[in-house]
């Protein structure tokens, strides 16, 4: 199979999603896509990407199907629901998650792909709107090797460090390991910074060194610069980190485990989105250390 030739489906066309279709059209694939706004689609449209009326029509005429929605209940939506993806994809097609959603969904997801001979992947992101921009993403997937193995060319498209981390749920489970990660560091990243300005330093100064060193991050790197500048764009909502995180409280304590600094960030961030940050970009979180 010349996978090259297959039609992708791409719901989902916001911050991450349109540069993951502008990579994937870029490297020679068909795109279809679909999104509950259609004007938010125009720019790709323009660039050569189909459109697809509903679901259920992107379904039908597509081989390989891409999904990267908002929260957990829009993939339950996208895929469970009558007119979903399940009902509709033709057996033999690829589906593969990229929502950070629950390790459970994904679970449930692939046992009823399988029993339509669909092949499903969980297989959520990483590297922010940066990342999505330059093709660059860490992609983290769940799900059969087989199918992993198919569809590895379409994920080279988005993404640069892309591992199959174990069967159906484990992509979601790796990405909450990397939000656990970012929660804690993000406020360190905050109190370095605030800390820098109180010092009489020059905060830039002190990140073309520290960025080098053992406290080197992405935050550090891609996002302190921001909130220097003081640029709250958002290359990822805080309204979604609130979700990622809530999720990998949930998880964790299902698995029977403490996370006390990711329940700070959380604490922090909730604060931040009351403050109407909703739609900021996760560096915003540095207004709460510079009050």
């Amino acid at each position: 199979m010349d996978i090259k030739e297959k039609r992708i489906g791409f719901i989902g066309t916001g911050v991450m999603g349109s540069s993951m279709v502008e990579n994937l059209m870029q490297d020679g694939f068909p795109v279809t896509v679909y999104t509950r706004t259609k004007e938010k689609a125009l720019p790709l449209l323009e660039q050569g990407a189909e459109w697809a009326d509903s679901v259920k029509d992107l379904a039908s005429s597509s081989h390989i199907i891409i999904t990267i929605v908002g929260y957990p209940q829009d993939v339950e939506e996208v895929y469970l629901g009558k007119d979903g993806l399940l009902a509709h994809a033709n057996p033999g097609s690829y589906l593969i998650d990229m929502t950070t959603s629950k390790p459970a969904l994904a679970k449930e997801i692939y046992d009823r792909a399988k029993e339509k001979g669909i092949h499903a992947l969980d297989a959520p992101v990483s590297g922010g709107d940066i990342g999505a921009k330059n093709g660059a993403l860490a992609i983290m997937a769940g799900g059969d090797e087989e199918a992993f193995t198919t569809v590895l060319p379409v994920l080279e498209a988005m993404g640069e460090n892309i591992i199959l981390q174990g069967e159906a749920g484990a992509g979601q489970h790796t990405k909450l390991s990397n939000q656990i990660a970012i929660a804690s560091n993000m406020i360190g990243v905050c109190e370095a910074i605030v800390y820098a300005k109180k010092a009489g330093l020059d905060p830039s100064r002190v990140l073309d060194t520290i960025t080098t060193g053992a406290a080197g991050s992405f935050s550090l790197s891609k996002l302190a610069p921001r909130m220097i500048a003081g640029d709250d764009a958002p290359g990822f909502y805080v309204k979604h980190f609130i979700k990622d995180m809530t999720l990998a409280i949930e998880s964790a304590k299902e698995l029977g485990m403490e996370t006390p600094g990711l329940a700070l960030s959380l604490k922090l961030y909730k604060e931040l989105a009351e403050k109407g940050e909703n739609d900021s970009g996760t560096q915003a979180l540095i207004k709460l250390f510079e009050q």
